[in-house]
Formats: structure tokens, C-alpha cells, sequence
């Protein structure tokens, strides 16, 4: 009986070691869970990154594209496309701007100038005035003016030999057809000095100019047009040195 009780006791009571390996079983699941977790978290995050790189790739894939093509029309249009373009668009706003205005019953011109700041309008004065109104010859006459309006540009008037003057003759100074003042004029020496130095720089410039050089009557006619002329002296000058030999010989009748 007693050996049956101690069986029993033996079946029935717990064992310290059994007891603690089930603890430590039941705290090692939640952790290998939680590892397992957060190892899926960090690859979920990973290919999250990884498809948004793929999806940045394929957009930079496309822009690259998308710019090569821009890049090959515009290297196909005209060198001056843009300055077309922008004048095109202008055109076509200033078109819109006078039917605007014809639709209001306004003048297009006077609400333009309306628009126009005065800082435009002083910069676009000083533009003009900078602008070279010669277009080239058309008569002996404009050409005389325009050389006169640009000789008289350069001139700088002595104000107080002026005042000077004006005390001196008083009405006289201004003649009119009726004044009788030739010859009462006596020019000073520094007017004679500046416009001496006009004169010189005038014909400083004037020797400048190329002329069509004076035909030679004494000259060797080896040539047999002007054209042929020209390529001759352009050879002379070249190798006229190295030729010179050769050319004696045979005015001389001794080449061989």
C-alpha cells in the first residue's frame, strides 16, 4: 500500500524542472514571433523602396525620352525659330489687342501708348537715337546732308565766346537777308585751329578708302582679262621670288 501511495505521489506531483522548460518554451514563441514580424515589416519596407526606385527609373526613363525627342526638333528647325516664334505670338497678341479695341470703339494706337510706362518710352527714345539712320546712298544731295548733320554733331561750341559775340554785335549777330556782315567776321585762332584738325582727320579717314587702282600703260601685258590680271599679281606676290629666275632666263632666250 505505502509502495502504491509513493507511485502515485510520484505520478501525480510536479516536477520543478518540468515546470520551468514549459515557462521558458511558452516565452520564447511570443519573442520568435515578434522577430518573424519584424523581419517580414523590414522586407515589406525594402521592397516597398523598391518599387518606388523602379518606378523613379521608369519616370527618369521617360523624361530622358521625352527631352531627346524635344531635343531633335528643335535641332531640326530653322537657326532662328525662337525669334520667329516669340515675333509670331507678338503679332498674334497685338492682332487680338486692335480687335479688342475695335470691339470697344478705341483706338489701338492711343491705348498702346497708354500701356507704355515712361521708362519704355525714355529707353526706346534713347534707342532710336542711337540707331544709325543711314540707309545707304540714294542721291548726291542726302548724302551731302547726312555727312554735313554728322560733321556738325561733332562740333562743340565755345558757350562764353559766344556771350562774347552776341555783347559785341547784339542784332548783327543774327543776320537776315537785308544784314550786310561779310567780311566783318574775323575768325579766331583757336576755331582755326579746330577746324584745321577737322580738315586732317577728314582726310586721314578719306585715305582709308579703297580706290580702284590707276591702269599702267608701261606695264607688261601678261594677262588676257582682268580676272586672269588679278590671279597673276596674287602669284607675283606669293612666289614671285622663287620665279624671278626662271622668268629672266626665258625673256632672255637662256633656259634651258
Amino acid at each position: 500500500m505505502a509502495a502504491a501511495v509513493s507511485e502515485l505521489g510520484s505520478l501525480g506531483a510536479p516536477d520543478p524542472d518540468g515546470g520551468g522548460s514549459s515557462g521558458s518554451e511558452d516565452e520564447a514563441r511570443p519573442s520568435a514571433a515578434a522577430a518573424a514580424a519584424a523581419a517580414a515589416e523590414k522586407r515589406e519596407e525594402r521592397l516597398r523602396k523598391f518599387r518606388e526606385l523602379h518606378l523613379k527609373r521608369n519616370e527618369a526613363r521617360k523624361l530622358n525620352h521625352q527631352e531627346v525627342v524635344e531635343e531633335d526638333k528643335r535641332l531640326k528647325l530653322p537657326p532662328n525659330w525662337e525669334a520667329k516664334k516669340a515675333r509670331l505670338e507678338w503679332e498674334l497678341k497685338v492682332e487680338e489687342k486692335k480687335r479688342e479695341c475695335a470691339a470697344r470703339g478705341e483706338d489701338y494706337e492711343r491705348v498702346k501708348l497708354l500701356e507704355i510706362s515712361a521708362e519704355d518710352a525714355e529707353r526706346w527714345e534713347r534707342k532710336k537715337k542711337r540707331k544709325n539712320p543711314d540707309l545707304g546712298f540714294s542721291d548726291y544731295a542726302a548724302a551731302q546732308l547726312r555727312q554735313y548733320q554728322r560733321l556738325t554733331r561733332q562740333i562743340k561750341p565755345d558757350l562764353e565766346e559766344y556771350e562774347k559775340l552776341k555783347e559785341q554785335y547784339g542784332e548783327a549777330l543774327y543776320p537776315t537777308s537785308d544784314s550786310l556782315l561779310h567780311g566783318t567776321h574775323v575768325p579766331t585762332k583757336e576755331g582755326v585751329d579746330r577746324m584745321v584738325a577737322d580738315l586732317e582727320k577728314q582726310i586721314e579717314k578719306r585715305e582709308k578708302y579703297s580706290r580702284r587702282r590707276p591702269y599702267n600703260d608701261d606695264a607688261d601685258i601678261d594677262y588676257i582679262n582682268e580676272r586672269n590680271a588679278k590671279f597673276n599679281k596674287k602669284a607675283e606676290r606669293f612666289y614671285g621670288k622663287y620665279t624671278a629666275e626662271i622668268k629672266q632666263n626665258l625673256e632672255r632666250g637662256t633656259a634651258v
